[in-house]
Protein backbone atom coordinates (compact mmCIF):
# COMPACT_ATOMS: atom_id res chain seq x y z
CA UNK A 1 0.00 0.00 0.00
CA UNK A 2 1.75 3.02 -1.45
CA UNK A 3 0.33 6.91 -0.26
CA UNK A 4 1.81 9.67 -1.24
CA UNK A 5 1.61 13.32 1.13
CA UNK A 6 3.39 16.32 2.15
CA UNK A 7 4.24 19.67 0.70
CA UNK A 8 7.57 20.67 1.36
CA UNK A 9 7.78 23.69 0.02
CA UNK A 10 10.34 26.29 1.97
CA UNK A 11 9.77 29.14 3.30
CA UNK A 12 6.33 29.26 4.81
CA UNK A 13 4.25 32.03 3.99
CA UNK A 14 3.55 34.85 6.49
CA UNK A 15 0.19 34.02 6.41
CA UNK A 16 0.50 30.60 7.81
CA UNK A 17 1.17 30.81 11.54
CA UNK A 18 1.17 27.48 12.29
CA UNK A 19 4.06 25.21 13.09
CA UNK A 20 5.56 23.88 10.07
CA UNK A 21 4.13 20.47 9.26
CA UNK A 22 0.33 20.93 10.10
CA UNK A 23 0.35 22.79 6.43
CA UNK A 24 -2.24 22.00 4.06
CA UNK A 25 -0.94 18.40 3.04
CA UNK A 26 -0.97 18.28 -1.03
CA UNK A 27 -0.59 15.10 -3.38
CA UNK A 28 3.40 14.94 -4.53
CA UNK A 29 5.39 12.73 -6.05
CA UNK A 30 8.86 11.65 -4.40
CA UNK A 31 8.05 14.00 -1.75
CA UNK A 32 6.72 11.71 0.89
CA UNK A 33 6.93 7.99 2.01
CA UNK A 34 4.56 6.04 3.93
CA UNK A 35 5.50 2.74 6.05
CA UNK A 36 3.27 0.38 7.66
CA UNK A 37 4.53 -1.56 10.81
CA UNK A 38 2.75 -3.91 12.59
CA UNK A 39 2.45 -4.97 16.39
CA UNK A 40 0.20 -7.50 18.72
CA UNK A 41 -1.68 -4.26 19.88
CA UNK A 42 -1.12 -1.10 17.23
CA UNK A 43 -0.82 -0.92 13.34
CA UNK A 44 1.35 2.46 13.46
CA UNK A 45 1.88 4.45 10.31
CA UNK A 46 4.24 7.11 9.82
CA UNK A 47 4.67 9.98 7.21
CA UNK A 48 7.78 10.62 6.17
CA UNK A 49 8.88 14.27 4.08
CA UNK A 50 12.03 15.98 3.50
CA UNK A 51 13.08 18.95 5.62
CA UNK A 52 14.78 21.59 4.63
CA UNK A 53 17.29 20.49 6.34
CA UNK A 54 17.66 17.46 3.78
CA UNK A 55 16.58 14.66 6.53
CA UNK A 56 13.15 13.21 7.43
CA UNK A 57 10.78 14.81 9.29
CA UNK A 58 8.39 12.04 10.91
CA UNK A 59 4.61 12.00 11.66
CA UNK A 60 3.37 9.26 13.29
CA UNK A 61 -0.02 8.23 14.40
CA UNK A 62 -0.95 4.92 16.66
CA UNK A 63 -4.25 3.58 16.12
CA UNK A 64 -5.22 0.84 18.71
CA UNK A 65 -6.51 -2.42 17.04
CA UNK A 66 -7.75 -3.92 20.42
CA UNK A 67 -8.51 -3.22 23.52
CA UNK A 68 -8.12 -5.55 26.79
CA UNK A 69 -10.93 -5.21 29.40
CA UNK A 70 -10.24 -5.28 33.32
CA UNK A 71 -11.05 -9.41 33.20
CA UNK A 72 -8.95 -9.76 30.57
CA UNK A 73 -11.44 -9.73 27.14
CA UNK A 74 -10.75 -8.44 24.13
CA UNK A 75 -12.73 -5.46 22.68
CA UNK A 76 -12.36 -5.05 18.81
CA UNK A 77 -11.75 -1.81 17.30
CA UNK A 78 -11.90 0.19 20.31
CA UNK A 79 -9.14 2.66 20.63
CA UNK A 80 -6.87 1.87 24.20
CA UNK A 81 -7.17 4.97 26.28
CA UNK A 82 -4.20 6.32 27.44
CA UNK A 83 -3.28 9.52 29.16
CA UNK A 84 -1.70 12.28 26.86
CA UNK A 85 0.34 15.14 26.83
CA UNK A 86 0.96 18.83 25.83
CA UNK A 87 4.22 18.59 24.48
CA UNK A 88 4.56 18.28 20.85
CA UNK A 89 7.13 15.80 20.48
CA UNK A 90 4.77 13.35 18.56
CA UNK A 91 2.65 15.14 15.84
CA UNK A 92 -0.96 14.30 15.37
CA UNK A 93 -2.35 13.68 11.67
CA UNK A 94 -5.64 14.61 11.09
CA UNK A 95 -7.51 13.83 7.69
CA UNK A 96 -8.95 15.95 6.39
CA UNK A 97 -6.75 18.69 8.16
CA UNK A 98 -8.13 20.92 11.17
CA UNK A 99 -7.83 23.92 8.53
CA UNK A 100 -10.30 22.83 6.61
CA UNK A 101 -12.58 20.51 9.09
CA UNK A 102 -12.35 22.19 12.40
CA UNK A 103 -14.28 25.57 13.72
CA UNK A 104 -12.97 27.05 17.29
CA UNK A 105 -15.76 28.63 19.01
CA UNK A 106 -13.96 30.56 22.45
CA UNK A 107 -16.67 31.46 24.93
CA UNK A 108 -15.99 35.42 26.74
CA UNK A 109 -18.05 33.97 30.02
CA UNK A 110 -20.00 36.12 31.64
CA UNK A 111 -20.01 39.00 33.97
CA UNK A 112 -17.03 37.80 35.86
CA UNK A 113 -17.99 38.85 39.37
CA UNK A 114 -15.66 36.58 41.02
CA UNK A 115 -12.85 38.48 39.44
CA UNK A 116 -14.43 41.67 40.05
CA UNK A 117 -13.18 44.56 40.15
CA UNK A 118 -10.63 43.49 37.46
CA UNK A 119 -13.69 42.64 35.00
CA UNK A 120 -15.68 46.18 36.01
CA UNK A 121 -14.65 47.81 32.33
CA UNK A 122 -13.57 44.76 30.45
CA UNK A 123 -14.83 41.15 29.82
CA UNK A 124 -12.76 38.18 31.47
CA UNK A 125 -10.93 37.11 28.24
CA UNK A 126 -9.85 40.73 28.06
CA UNK A 127 -8.24 40.90 31.91
CA UNK A 128 -3.85 41.32 31.19
CA UNK A 129 -2.07 38.25 31.71
CA UNK A 130 1.97 37.91 32.09
CA UNK A 131 2.88 42.03 31.46
CA UNK A 132 2.52 41.58 27.49
CA UNK A 133 -0.76 39.50 27.06
CA UNK A 134 -4.72 39.02 27.33
CA UNK A 135 -6.58 35.36 28.74
CA UNK A 136 -7.96 35.15 25.31
CA UNK A 137 -4.38 35.08 23.75
CA UNK A 138 -4.23 31.80 24.85
CA UNK A 139 -6.75 29.65 23.15
CA UNK A 140 -6.45 31.66 19.84
CA UNK A 141 -3.06 31.04 20.44
CA UNK A 142 -3.64 27.49 20.82
CA UNK A 143 -5.78 27.78 18.29
CA UNK A 144 -3.40 28.66 15.67
CA UNK A 145 -0.55 26.81 17.11
CA UNK A 146 -2.63 23.18 15.90
CA UNK A 147 -3.70 24.70 12.62
CA UNK A 148 -7.32 25.76 13.65
CA UNK A 149 -7.78 28.30 11.55
CA UNK A 150 -11.80 29.38 11.57
CA UNK A 151 -12.27 30.87 14.90
CA UNK A 152 -14.94 32.92 16.62
CA UNK A 153 -15.22 34.58 20.07
CA UNK A 154 -18.60 35.18 21.62
CA UNK A 155 -18.96 37.83 24.13
CA UNK A 156 -21.71 39.43 26.04
CA UNK A 157 -20.37 42.18 28.78
CA UNK A 158 -18.19 44.64 28.56
CA UNK A 159 -16.80 43.71 25.36
CA UNK A 160 -15.25 46.99 24.05
CA UNK A 161 -11.26 46.29 25.56
CA UNK A 162 -11.50 42.48 24.01
CA UNK A 163 -13.24 43.22 20.38
CA UNK A 164 -10.09 46.23 20.19
CA UNK A 165 -7.43 43.25 21.00
CA UNK A 166 -8.37 40.86 19.10
CA UNK A 167 -9.09 43.36 16.14
CA UNK A 168 -5.77 44.46 16.28
CA UNK A 169 -3.72 41.64 17.04
CA UNK A 170 -5.58 38.94 14.72
CA UNK A 171 -7.55 40.42 11.83
CA UNK A 172 -4.65 41.35 9.70
CA UNK A 173 -2.96 37.55 10.44
CA UNK A 174 -5.22 34.98 9.25
CA UNK A 175 -6.85 35.19 6.17
CA UNK A 176 -4.91 35.29 2.65
CA UNK A 177 -5.35 34.15 -0.94
CA UNK A 178 -4.76 30.47 0.03
CA UNK A 179 -6.10 30.71 3.16
CA UNK A 180 -9.75 31.00 4.65
CA UNK A 181 -8.81 31.77 8.38
CA UNK A 182 -10.27 34.42 10.48
CA UNK A 183 -10.73 35.15 14.24
CA UNK A 184 -13.85 37.37 14.56
CA UNK A 185 -15.82 38.58 17.63
CA UNK A 186 -20.45 37.66 17.93
CA UNK A 187 -21.64 39.85 20.62
CA UNK A 188 -24.89 38.88 22.04
CA UNK A 189 -27.51 40.30 20.43
CA UNK A 190 -31.83 39.73 20.14
CA UNK A 191 -33.64 38.46 17.16
CA UNK A 192 -37.17 38.27 16.49
CA UNK A 193 -36.60 34.52 17.05
CA UNK A 194 -34.85 35.21 20.63
CA UNK A 195 -35.64 38.58 22.10
CA UNK A 196 -32.62 37.42 24.79
CA UNK A 197 -29.61 37.29 25.28
CA UNK A 198 -26.98 34.73 26.21
CA UNK A 199 -28.26 32.39 29.04
CA UNK A 200 -25.24 30.57 29.41
CA UNK A 201 -22.65 28.36 27.29
CA UNK A 202 -24.81 26.24 25.19
CA UNK A 203 -27.21 28.81 24.67
CA UNK A 204 -24.75 31.40 23.21
CA UNK A 205 -23.08 27.88 20.84
CA UNK A 206 -27.66 27.47 20.06
CA UNK A 207 -28.15 31.12 19.55
CA UNK A 208 -25.34 31.43 16.58
CA UNK A 209 -25.30 27.57 15.17
CA UNK A 210 -27.37 28.79 11.79
CA UNK A 211 -23.60 30.99 11.21
CA UNK A 212 -21.32 28.01 12.36
CA UNK A 213 -23.58 25.95 9.94
CA UNK A 214 -22.42 27.96 6.75
CA UNK A 215 -18.97 26.36 7.35
CA UNK A 216 -18.04 23.30 5.99
CA UNK A 217 -16.47 21.63 8.65
CA UNK A 218 -17.34 17.80 10.68
CA UNK A 219 -16.36 19.27 14.42
CA UNK A 220 -17.17 22.28 16.95
CA UNK A 221 -14.02 22.72 19.22
CA UNK A 222 -15.72 24.50 22.63
CA UNK A 223 -13.12 26.68 24.58
CA UNK A 224 -13.39 28.69 27.55
CA UNK A 225 -11.72 32.18 27.22
CA UNK A 226 -10.73 32.41 30.65
CA UNK A 227 -8.11 29.43 31.13
CA UNK A 228 -3.37 29.22 31.37
CA UNK A 229 -2.71 26.12 29.87
CA UNK A 230 -0.93 25.09 26.62
CA UNK A 231 -2.62 22.17 24.11
CA UNK A 232 -2.09 21.02 20.95
CA UNK A 233 -6.26 20.31 20.19
CA UNK A 234 -5.01 18.66 17.17
CA UNK A 235 -4.43 15.14 19.23
CA UNK A 236 -7.45 16.18 20.99
CA UNK A 237 -8.92 16.05 17.85
CA UNK A 238 -7.78 13.25 16.90
CA UNK A 239 -8.26 10.93 19.23
CA UNK A 240 -12.40 11.79 19.03
CA UNK A 241 -12.09 10.73 15.49
CA UNK A 242 -10.32 7.40 16.49
CA UNK A 243 -12.79 6.49 19.21
CA UNK A 244 -15.52 7.87 16.78
CA UNK A 245 -17.21 9.74 19.99
CA UNK A 246 -20.20 12.14 19.74
CA UNK A 247 -18.38 14.54 22.25
CA UNK A 248 -15.04 14.30 23.43
CA UNK A 249 -14.34 16.18 27.16
CA UNK A 250 -10.72 17.44 28.37
CA UNK A 251 -10.36 16.11 31.51
CA UNK A 252 -8.34 16.53 34.14
CA UNK A 253 -7.48 14.25 37.63
CA UNK A 254 -8.67 16.39 40.68
CA UNK A 255 -7.90 16.61 44.25
CA UNK A 256 -10.71 16.06 46.58
CA UNK A 257 -10.61 19.69 47.54
CA UNK A 258 -10.81 21.23 44.73
CA UNK A 259 -13.47 18.77 42.92
CA UNK A 260 -16.15 20.63 44.24
CA UNK A 261 -15.58 23.24 42.32
CA UNK A 262 -15.81 21.61 38.83
CA UNK A 263 -17.78 19.20 36.66
CA UNK A 264 -16.96 15.96 37.58
CA UNK A 265 -16.90 12.50 35.34
CA UNK A 266 -17.09 9.06 36.04
CA UNK A 267 -15.82 6.54 33.23
CA UNK A 268 -15.56 3.20 32.21
CA UNK A 269 -12.54 1.19 30.99
CA UNK A 270 -12.75 2.61 27.97
CA UNK A 271 -13.01 6.28 29.42
CA UNK A 272 -16.28 6.77 28.33
CA UNK A 273 -17.97 9.28 30.90
CA UNK A 274 -20.95 7.26 32.61
CA UNK A 275 -22.25 9.79 34.89
CA UNK A 276 -21.77 13.33 34.94
CA UNK A 277 -21.99 15.91 37.99
CA UNK A 278 -21.82 20.09 37.88
CA UNK A 279 -19.97 20.74 40.78
CA UNK A 280 -21.52 18.37 43.17
CA UNK A 281 -21.26 18.66 47.27
CA UNK A 282 -21.34 16.03 50.22
CA UNK A 283 -22.43 12.88 49.28
CA UNK A 284 -22.64 13.44 45.81
CA UNK A 285 -19.15 14.33 45.73
CA UNK A 286 -18.13 11.01 47.14
CA UNK A 287 -20.04 9.27 44.59
CA UNK A 288 -17.88 10.29 41.84
CA UNK A 289 -14.99 9.04 42.78
CA UNK A 290 -13.02 6.64 40.34
CA UNK A 291 -9.62 4.79 39.81
CA UNK A 292 -7.82 7.35 37.73
CA UNK A 293 -5.08 5.28 36.99
CA UNK A 294 -7.50 3.37 34.69
CA UNK A 295 -6.05 6.81 32.49
CA UNK A 296 -2.87 6.60 33.24
CA UNK A 297 -1.64 7.90 36.44
CA UNK A 298 0.49 6.06 39.02
CA UNK A 299 -0.57 4.39 41.81
CA UNK A 300 0.42 7.09 44.42
CA UNK A 301 -1.02 9.76 41.91
CA UNK A 302 -4.12 8.19 41.57
CA UNK A 303 -4.90 8.00 45.59
CA UNK A 304 -4.05 11.62 45.82
CA UNK A 305 -6.38 12.85 42.98
CA UNK A 306 -9.45 10.39 42.91
CA UNK A 307 -11.75 12.53 40.52
CA UNK A 308 -11.90 13.21 37.31
CA UNK A 309 -12.69 17.34 36.07
CA UNK A 310 -14.06 18.16 33.53
CA UNK A 311 -11.96 21.35 31.47
CA UNK A 312 -14.94 23.11 30.14
CA UNK A 313 -13.36 22.23 26.74
CA UNK A 314 -15.42 20.23 24.38
CA UNK A 315 -15.36 18.85 21.08
CA UNK A 316 -17.90 17.53 19.30
CA UNK A 317 -19.80 16.37 15.49
CA UNK A 318 -21.17 19.15 14.20
CA UNK A 319 -24.51 17.16 13.79
CA UNK A 320 -24.22 16.01 17.00
CA UNK A 321 -24.54 19.77 18.53
CA UNK A 322 -27.38 20.70 16.27
CA UNK A 323 -29.62 18.11 17.41
CA UNK A 324 -28.58 18.40 21.18
CA UNK A 325 -29.35 22.31 21.04
CA UNK A 326 -31.82 22.10 18.67
CA UNK A 327 -33.94 18.90 19.66
CA UNK A 328 -32.97 17.03 22.72
CA UNK A 329 -32.29 19.98 24.54
CA UNK A 330 -33.42 23.23 22.86
CA UNK A 331 -33.94 24.80 26.54
CA UNK A 332 -30.84 23.63 27.95
CA UNK A 333 -28.80 26.61 28.39
CA UNK A 334 -25.13 25.27 29.73
CA UNK A 335 -23.04 23.10 28.61
CA UNK A 336 -21.43 21.59 31.74
CA UNK A 337 -24.73 21.34 34.21
CA UNK A 338 -27.25 20.30 30.90
CA UNK A 339 -25.99 19.74 27.58
CA UNK A 340 -23.41 16.95 28.27
CA UNK A 341 -25.15 15.12 31.21
CA UNK A 342 -27.88 14.37 29.16
CA UNK A 343 -25.69 13.58 26.33
CA UNK A 344 -24.47 10.63 28.44
CA UNK A 345 -28.27 9.61 29.32
CA UNK A 346 -29.96 9.50 25.90
CA UNK A 347 -26.92 6.91 25.05
CA UNK A 348 -24.26 9.60 23.30
CA UNK A 349 -20.57 8.40 22.84
CA UNK A 350 -19.02 10.55 25.52
CA UNK A 351 -15.27 9.92 25.70
CA UNK A 352 -12.40 11.54 28.05
CA UNK A 353 -9.63 12.73 26.71
CA UNK A 354 -6.87 13.20 30.01
CA UNK A 355 -4.60 16.27 30.09
CA UNK A 356 -1.82 16.12 32.01
CA UNK A 357 0.05 19.90 31.24
CA UNK A 358 -0.04 22.72 33.21
CA UNK A 359 -3.86 24.07 33.53
CA UNK A 360 -5.47 27.07 35.39
CA UNK A 361 -9.15 28.37 35.29
CA UNK A 362 -8.80 31.74 35.77
CA UNK A 363 -11.80 32.23 37.63
CA UNK A 364 -10.93 34.09 41.03
CA UNK A 365 -8.80 36.78 42.05
CA UNK A 366 -6.53 33.83 44.24
CA UNK A 367 -6.47 32.03 41.07
CA UNK A 368 -5.52 35.03 38.95
CA UNK A 369 -2.73 36.57 41.66
CA UNK A 370 -1.32 32.92 41.73
CA UNK A 371 -1.10 32.43 37.84
CA UNK A 372 0.57 35.11 37.29
CA UNK A 373 3.51 35.41 39.85
CA UNK A 374 3.59 31.52 38.73
CA UNK A 375 5.72 32.42 35.65
CA UNK A 376 8.25 33.96 37.81
CA UNK A 377 9.55 30.96 39.47
CA UNK A 378 12.38 28.41 39.09
CA UNK A 379 10.85 26.90 36.47
CA UNK A 380 7.87 28.20 35.78
CA UNK A 381 4.46 26.83 36.37
CA UNK A 382 3.72 28.18 33.00
CA UNK A 383 6.22 29.50 30.16
CA UNK A 384 5.61 31.48 27.35
CA UNK A 385 9.06 30.73 26.03
CA UNK A 386 8.36 27.94 24.01
CA UNK A 387 9.46 28.54 20.35
CA UNK A 388 7.25 25.20 19.13
CA UNK A 389 4.17 26.76 20.53
CA UNK A 390 4.43 30.57 20.84
CA UNK A 391 1.77 32.87 22.77
CA UNK A 392 0.87 35.79 20.09
CA UNK A 393 -0.86 38.89 21.05
CA UNK A 394 -1.41 42.40 19.43
CA UNK A 395 2.54 43.87 18.22
CA UNK A 396 2.29 47.51 20.21
CA UNK A 397 5.57 48.29 18.55
CA UNK A 398 6.92 49.53 22.24
CA UNK A 399 10.59 49.96 23.02
CA UNK A 400 12.57 47.96 25.42
CA UNK A 401 11.80 48.91 29.26
CA UNK A 402 14.41 51.11 30.60
CA UNK A 403 15.91 50.42 33.80
CA UNK A 404 18.20 52.74 35.38
CA UNK A 405 20.02 51.53 38.89
CA UNK A 406 17.06 48.94 39.15
CA UNK A 407 17.30 46.13 41.64
CA UNK A 408 15.38 43.32 39.49
CA UNK A 409 15.23 39.89 40.50
CA UNK A 410 13.03 36.78 40.35
CA UNK A 411 10.60 39.42 37.80
CA UNK A 412 8.56 39.36 34.25
CA UNK A 413 9.15 42.90 33.04
CA UNK A 414 6.85 44.17 30.15
CA UNK A 415 7.54 45.90 26.99
CA UNK A 416 7.92 49.51 27.33
CA UNK A 417 8.63 50.41 30.91
CA UNK A 418 10.70 52.34 32.95
CA UNK A 419 12.04 51.51 36.08
CA UNK A 420 14.39 54.14 37.98
CA UNK A 421 16.71 53.20 41.33
CA UNK A 422 13.18 50.83 42.58
CA UNK A 423 13.91 47.69 44.00
CA UNK A 424 11.79 44.66 42.57
CA UNK A 425 11.45 41.03 43.54
CA UNK A 426 8.95 38.25 42.57
CA UNK A 427 6.67 40.32 40.96
CA UNK A 428 5.23 41.18 36.86
CA UNK A 429 5.47 44.42 35.58
CA UNK A 430 2.97 45.33 32.87
CA UNK A 431 3.45 46.95 29.59
CA UNK A 432 4.27 50.45 30.10
CA UNK A 433 4.54 51.06 33.67
CA UNK A 434 6.27 53.50 35.41
CA UNK A 435 8.09 53.41 38.68
CA UNK A 436 9.72 56.13 40.08
CA UNK A 437 13.26 56.44 42.53
CA UNK A 438 12.43 54.47 46.05
CA UNK A 439 9.81 52.13 44.85
CA UNK A 440 9.87 48.55 46.48
CA UNK A 441 7.35 46.10 44.61
CA UNK A 442 7.17 42.50 46.70
CA UNK A 443 4.92 39.57 45.46
CA UNK A 444 2.57 42.12 43.64
CA UNK A 445 1.32 42.37 39.74
CA UNK A 446 1.37 45.57 38.14
CA UNK A 447 -0.96 45.22 34.99
CA UNK A 448 0.63 48.50 33.12
CA UNK A 449 -0.80 51.01 31.35
CA UNK A 450 -2.80 51.90 28.28
CA UNK A 451 -1.20 55.06 26.78
CA UNK A 452 2.40 57.07 28.02
CA UNK A 453 1.93 60.53 29.98
CA UNK A 454 4.73 62.80 28.71
CA UNK A 455 7.23 64.06 30.85
CA UNK A 456 5.67 67.43 30.59
CA UNK A 457 2.22 65.75 31.14
CA UNK A 458 3.73 64.65 34.10
CA UNK A 459 5.58 67.33 35.93
CA UNK A 460 2.47 69.29 35.01
CA UNK A 461 0.27 67.36 37.51
CA UNK A 462 2.82 67.21 40.18
CA UNK A 463 2.85 70.96 40.23
CA UNK A 464 -1.40 70.78 40.44
CA UNK A 465 -0.56 68.41 43.42
CA UNK A 466 -1.76 65.58 40.77
CA UNK A 467 -0.76 62.04 40.49
CA UNK A 468 0.68 60.85 37.28
CA UNK A 469 0.31 57.43 36.26
CA UNK A 470 2.27 54.56 38.12
CA UNK A 471 4.12 54.57 40.87
CA UNK A 472 5.15 57.78 42.81
CA UNK A 473 8.74 57.83 44.53
CA UNK A 474 9.29 55.86 47.95
CA UNK A 475 6.48 53.95 47.65
CA UNK A 476 5.74 50.21 48.78
CA UNK A 477 3.72 47.91 46.60
CA UNK A 478 3.73 44.51 49.19
CA UNK A 479 1.42 41.50 47.43
CA UNK A 480 -0.88 43.46 45.62
CA UNK A 481 -2.37 43.38 42.40
CA UNK A 482 -2.08 47.12 40.47
CA UNK A 483 -5.32 47.69 37.67
CA UNK A 484 -4.41 49.14 34.66
CA UNK A 485 -3.40 52.66 34.56
CA UNK A 486 -3.75 53.08 37.82
CA UNK A 487 -2.20 56.48 40.01
CA UNK A 488 -0.50 55.80 43.37
CA UNK A 489 1.34 58.78 44.75
CA UNK A 490 4.49 59.00 46.36
CA UNK A 491 4.87 57.61 49.81
CA UNK A 492 2.43 55.53 49.08
CA UNK A 493 2.52 51.79 51.26
CA UNK A 494 -0.02 49.50 49.24
CA UNK A 495 0.50 46.19 51.53
CA UNK A 496 -2.06 42.89 52.25
CA UNK A 497 -2.85 44.27 55.41
CA UNK A 498 -5.14 47.44 53.87
CA UNK A 499 -8.35 47.14 52.38
CA UNK A 500 -8.02 49.59 49.27
CA UNK A 501 -10.68 48.14 47.07
CA UNK A 502 -11.13 44.08 47.30
CA UNK A 503 -9.04 41.72 49.59
CA UNK A 504 -9.59 37.93 48.53
CA UNK A 505 -6.41 35.82 50.13
CA UNK A 506 -4.45 38.50 51.88
CA UNK A 507 -4.25 40.23 48.21
CA UNK A 508 -4.76 44.09 48.20
CA UNK A 509 -6.10 45.47 44.81
CA UNK A 510 -5.79 49.03 43.87
CA UNK A 511 -7.96 50.23 40.79
CA UNK A 512 -7.65 54.18 41.21
CA UNK A 513 -5.81 56.83 42.88
CA UNK A 514 -4.08 56.31 45.95
CA UNK A 515 -1.96 59.46 47.71
CA UNK A 516 -1.69 62.72 46.50
CA UNK A 517 1.74 64.13 45.48
CA UNK A 518 3.77 65.81 48.10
Amino acid sequence: MNKVYGNCNWPLPLTQLSRPFNLALKAQPCCARLSSTRSFRHKTQFWQCPSRDAGFATFSRSISTSHVGKKGKTRKGVPTHRPVSNSHNDEAYLDPEASKSVLGIILGGGAGTRLYPLTKKRAKPAVPLGANYRLIDIPVSNCINSNIQKIYVLTQFNSASLNRHVLRAYSCNMGGYRSEGFVEILAAEQSRENPHWFQGTADAVRQYLWLFEEQPIMEYLILAGDQLYRMDYQKFIQFHRETNSDITVAALPMDEKKASTFGLMKIDADGQVIKFLEKPKGNALKSMKVDTSLLGLGEEKARQMPYIASMGIYVMKKEVAKRLLLEDFPEANDFGSEVIPGATQIGMRVQTYLFDGYWEDIGTIEAFYNANLGITKKPPDFSFYDKTAPIYTQARYLPPSIMVDANVSDSVIGEGCVLKKCKISHSVIGLRSWIADGVSINDSLLLGADYYETDEEREALLLRRRVPVGIGRNSVIQRAIIDKNARIGENVKVCSFHFFSKMECGTVIATDILGFAN
